[in-house]
């Protein structure tokens, strides 16, 4: 049991650590990208179900070189998907969206960044100043 005790701390820093690293390496360069994919409201689900599958929607977005940040659902606006990929590999992913988003849905795409790293640093930072 002890040993059981010992053990378990080390046991969730490696389900953290798996938890954070979801699809291989990201070139140093990568950007992240947000794109709301905004449903045509006069379609219903099973016209932009099938726009999807008639664009491959599935095979195409996002492509290979673009790694998943989040994907999430805003109901009644469409998708909100934020992606990070390589500089260079930009022009794939416009053209993955143009392939297979078109029809379907109406996009916008924001220019994103990660500002809970720097928000934690500054309650560290908050939190020791008044000790």
């Amino acid at each position: 049991m002890k040993g059981f005790i010992f053990l378990c701390p080390f046991f969730f820093i490696h389900l953290h650590a798996l938890a954070q690293d979801t699809s291989g390496e990201v070139a140093s360069d990568s950007i992240m990208i947000t794109i709301m994919l905004k449903h045509h409201q006069e379609k219903n689900i099973e016209e932009l179900r099938e726009i999807r599958e008639k664009n491959g929607f599935t095979e195409l977005f996002p492509p290979p070189s673009a790694k998943v940040v989040s994907w999430y659902v805003m109901m009644g606006i469409g998708q909100v998907v934020t992606v990070k990929i390589p500089a260079s590999e930009l022009r794939k992913l416009n053209m993955s969206v143009e392939q297979s988003v078109w029809g379907a849905f109406s996009t916008e795409f924001y220019p994103t960044y990660d500002l809970y790293p720097f928000i934690q640093e500054q309650k560290a930072t908050l939190k020791e100043g008044k000790r």
